[in-house]
């Protein structure tokens, strides 16, 4: 039975991690956020919103859901709105699936 040398898995798991490394922006690392009033309101059944806007326009949205990990919506072009899908009127909603 073959088995991978010590070395070997080392540089494979390094290069596994680095792959899945990610800043600590969701999805749109280009979307800048440095000025960015953020508005924060909690709903009734404890989901949390945070609004982040530029210069008075909507350029993203993070939802916390009460149970579930949080997920992002973007205005990546920004007109204010947030983006739909080139398919139809659905928008496309993000996950932060890893960071460090």
């Amino acid at each position: 039975m073959w088995l991978p040398s010590p070395r070997a898995s080392a540089i494979a798991l390094a290069l596994l991690l680095s792959a899945c490394a990610s800043t600590d922006q969701a999805v749109a690392p280009d979307i800048d956020l440095a000025d960015a009033q953020v508005a924060v309101k909690t709903e009734k059944n404890g989901d949390v919103i945070e609004e982040y806007r530029v210069g008075g326009q909507l350029r993203m949205v993070k939802v916390t859901p009460a149970i579930g990990a949080a997920y992002y919506l973007y205005d990546e072009n920004g007109d204010g709105r947030l983006d739909k899908s080139k398919d139809g009127d659905v928008s496309p909603v993000y996950w932060k699936i890893y960071g460090w």
